[in-house]
């Protein structure tokens, strides 16, 4: 047992490297804690059947590229002082949409603790919504 105790002293780097490892994979098998994600199909069938809001977090630029058609526009660096403008919405689905689903990660956490329950991250983003060749909009 104290050839262990040494090893693990002598080779504290790769250890530490292991338990970084295994945390960012347990992480990954959790998922993200109240956080829903959803293909574009999914999405679809919440937009027509359960009225759900689309929330693009995406930078201005990128939202006049193109985006889903009648969604609401807050970049995810200006949601938490411009979440009053989603009180509205509140009792609806909201699906969060970015380019490719990393940046409506911590949108869709903002959401969660200012008190929306049904909160869903679109997987992918924009680029999955292409790819499934489903419409957007410039305008």
């Amino acid at each position: 047992m104290a050839q262990i105790g040494e090893f693990i002293v002598s080779q504290w780097m790769l250890f530490a490297a292991l338990a970084i490892i295994l945390g960012l994979l347990i992480k990954s098998f959790l998922g993200d804690a109240g956080i829903t994600n959803i293909n574009p199909s999914r999405a679809i069938q919440l937009i027509n059947h359960e009225d759900a809001v689309v929330l693009d977090v995406r930078l201005d630029d990128e939202f006049k590229e193109g985006h889903v058609l009648d969604s609401v526009h807050i970049p995810v660096g200006l949601l938490q002082n411009r979440i009053q403008e989603l009180d509205q919405y509140k009792a609806k689905p909201i699906i969060v949409n970015c380019r490719s689903g990393h940046r409506s990660t911590s949108a869709c956490g903002v959401l969660r603790k200012q008190g929306f329950s049904s909160v869903y991250k679109l997987q992918g983003g924009i680029l999955a919504w292409k790819n499934a060749n489903l419409p957007l909009t410039k305008s």
